[in-house]
């Protein structure tokens, strides 16, 4: 499909963000995802990633999701509903954490930011497609807790987000900003003001760069979407697609739920135990939790890169050895960093160890894969 080809003949039952017409104005190629119209691509998937490694990329990221949890007793709500401690979090931090289900699975990873000084209770950034359903279980959850006084209100609507991420981000936001970004410690976020717009900015970031997240009014997040795209355009910034983001955050080794992450998948299955706190007190699934660290979680997810010039291996793929299928791709891509096909694979834990040989069946032909340590790209401090 060429750039722009289909984006008239959109379902209309589709969202759109608030600067889906800016997209299209920049030709970009517009999918279905989640249930919004997002652009995939603007000039190539290779470029835009490379950008992002050696310059700056500006996302579009209003497809994602966010939560208001307030009132006298947040706290004790997030600590219940939440795998990690948000306990630990000061004004103006955030943490990542699990939104967990009673069997030690996950219906979504999540960030929790508690609000910067001056203002009480927690914002929580939950992924586009799980928005409605994580906003369900906690109103469920709460209407169990009858005990506890919160309130969960789903802000999504109200919010466009952006993110800027590369080496350099800072030097473009510094242009348009007054804000003492150099003080936005990673994982947490101050209020600022960019193009005349109050806006929240925070420095969490999903492809392995340093960058900026923004949240402002819908009706104002063209301008700062504009304002980053001038002050940027003398160092090469590029609007980056869906598909970029989805290559630079697995080289990161950064999960994306419904691949890495899913209702039957724990969090030391994804590797991600780390962010699972069996210390703070009681929460949703933590007795499960507890077994399965304790026993040991029986798949474990590797990362590993293919032998030799082959077709890249994507979610789905079997993983097999001598014959035997032990697991499955998670995520699988051609890293245009490493200039080598890489991927997460879910296999079961007797197999697992770097160095360790896989057989990914990729469109029904074994192809030879190593095992490997992660993260497969890291950043220059």
């Amino acid at each position: 499909m060429a750039k722009g080809e289909g984006v008239e003949d959109q379902d209309e039952s589709l969202k759109q963000t608030a600067l889906l017409d800016r997209h299209k104005a920049l030709g970009a190629r517009i999918v279905p995802f989640a249930g919004w119209e997002m652009p995939v691509q603007y000039e190539g998937i290779l470029a835009e990633h490379r950008a992002v490694r050696s310059v700056a990329g500006l996302f579009d990221l209003g497809h994602m999701g966010q939560v208001e949890i307030s009132g006298p007793d947040a706290l004790d709500f997030l600590q219940y509903t939440t795998t990690n401690d948000v306990g630990t979090l000061e004004p103006g931090e955030a943490k990542y954490g699990l939104l967990p289900n009673e069997r030690g699975g996950v219906v979504d990873d999540i960030i929790v930011y508690r609000n910067p000084e001056g203002q009480d209770g927690y914002m929580v950034c939950v992924n586009a497609s799980n928005t409605d359903k994580d906003v369900a279980w906690w109103r469920e959850l709460r209407d169990r807790r009858s005990d506890l006084d919160v309130t969960v209100r789903d802000i999504s609507p109200e919010l466009g987000m952006i993110a800027i991420q590369g080496p350099t981000a800072v030097t473009i936001v510094k242009r348009v900003t007054d804000a003492p970004v150099d003080d936005i410690e990673p994982f947490s976020w101050r209020i600022g003001t960019i193009a005349g717009v109050e806006i929240r900015i925070a420095r969490t970031g999903y492809t392995g760069e340093d960058g900026f997240e923004f949240y402002a009014s819908n009706d104002q997040i063209g301008q700062i979407w504009d304002a980053l795209m001038e002050a940027g355009t003398d160092l090469g910034i590029q609007p980056i697609g869906l598909g970029a983001r989805d290559t630079l955050r697995l080289e990161a080794r950064m999960p994306l739920y419904g691949q890495e992450l899913d209702d039957d998948i724990s969090p030391y299955e994804a590797g991600l135990g780390w962010a699972v706190s069996l210390t703070k007190g009681d929460f949703v699934g933590r007795d499960e939790m507890e077994k399965l660290k304790s026993e040991g979680p029986k798949r474990r997810t590797v990362g590993f890169t293919t032998v030799g010039r082959t077709g890249a291996p994507r979610s789905h793929c079997p993983v097999a050895l001598d014959g035997e299928e032990i697991g499955v791709v998670t995520s699988g891509t051609y890293s245009p960093t490493l200039e080598k096909n890489i991927g997460l694979a879910l296999i079961e834990r007797e197999y697992a160890g770097v160095g360790k040989p896989l057989q990914i069946i990729v469109r029904g032909k074994p192809v030879e894969a190593v095992q490997v340590k992660t993260p497969f790209y890291k950043r220059d401090r």
